[in-house]
Formats: structure tokens, sequence, C-alpha cells
């Protein structure tokens, strides 16, 4: 599998997590998730893929300063209604790393471990996405401004270009080099992020 090279200069996000501890699914329970997982989990890398992994990795650090988060003890809400605007996508980045799941998700053993319920939508609040911890009650909430780096026009060219009914392979080879160099921008460390933290408690 060849992935662009930025993918591996992403920081990556490491949680701890009881159930797979006590299934011996990892030493210590300790999962280490990177990038790349985020891009296999949606078929592919883009702002806003970029941004909710940064924008995750950035809540978890809020909420557990100097430790390591626990996957499955985090409540993941969502302003928006699930099938609202990338709303979808911004959720499946978040739930991979903290394991919180809907109505379908895993309801634990023996009273312990449940992720079920732990990702609701259509969530008043003040901002787009609330991150809780089930143990503290530890909450911090991001708001979704828009992206950083706009699309050029000359990338939109190439867009259309590649999407065009039997484009030739350069232009689609243009066009994904382009949008990598796009999305890598984006996760440029030291960058102005897509999403801003507008309450904690």
């Amino acid at each position: 599998m060849k992935t662009p090279a930025y993918y591996d200069a992403v920081p990556s996000i490491v949680m701890v997590d009881p159930l797979a501890q006590i299934l011996g699914s990892a030493e210590d329970g300790l999962l280490d998730y990177r990038y790349i997982d985020a891009v296999k989990l949606t078929g592919h890398s883009c702002p806003t893929v970029a941004g909710a992994w940064l924008m995750t990795r950035a809540a978890l650090a809020q909420l557990y300063p100097g430790g390591t988060p626990r996957r499955g003890d985090i409540r993941v809400e969502l302003r928006q209604p699930l099938d609202e605007g990338v709303t979808g996508v911004v959720a499946s980045v978040a739930a991979l790393v903290t394991g919180a799941a809907n109505a379908g998700g895993f309801k634990g053993l023996a009273g312990q471990f449940g992720r079920k319920d732990l990702l609701q939508f259509a969530v008043p609040m003040d901002g787009d996405i609330r991150f809780t911890r089930t143990d503290t009650a530890k909450s911090v909430a991001w708001v979704r401004r828009g992206f950083p780096a706009p699309r050029s026009a000359a990338l939109a060219q190439l867009m259309r270009d590649a999407l065009a009914r039997r484009a030739p392979e350069d232009a689609r080879r243009a066009f994904a080099s382009a949008w990598s160099a796009w999305v890598a921008q984006l996760l440029q460390p030291g960058g102005e992020s897509e999403w801003v933290a507008v309450a904690t408690r």
C-alpha cells in the first residue's frame, strides 16, 4: 500500500482501551491511532478528515492533560443531524479514536466497557461538536469555522478536468497530486485550525 508521504508526519493519537486490555487485544490496552487509520475508514484524505483528526486530538489533550485518553469513556455529541453536510464524516473520525458509538454500538461485558449511545446527533449546544469524559463530566466544545486554506481556482480547474468523462490519466494524476499538496498544507504543524474550541467545563 503506497500512500502520500505527509500521512506519516501527522501526529498520532495514543489511547488506552480497557476493553482491548481485558480481551488481550493490545498489551496494556494501548492503541496507537494514525492518520492513515482515518483515511482507511473514510476512504479518502480531505480537509474535513484532516480537520476532524486534528480537532479530535486537540480535544483529547484538553480532556486528559498530561495523561492518556481512555477509549470508551468519552461521549461525543454533534449539533447537526447525522445526514447534515459533513457531520457524518467528522463523527466517523471522532468515533474511530474515542470508541463512541450510536445505538448500534457495543453494549458491554458484565455492565462494563459499553460504547452504545456515546455518539449522539442533533444535540443543542454552543458549538458544533462536544467531547465529554464520562467519569468526570469534563467537556470541551468546538465550532467549525471553515477551511483556513481555501481551494484555489487552479485546483478547482484540475478537479473539473479529472472528473470529466473519459478524463486522461495525466489529468487525474495532476489533480491527485495537487489535492494531496493542499491537504498536506492543512496538516502542517502550527497551521491555523479549521476548528476552534469555544467552551470548556
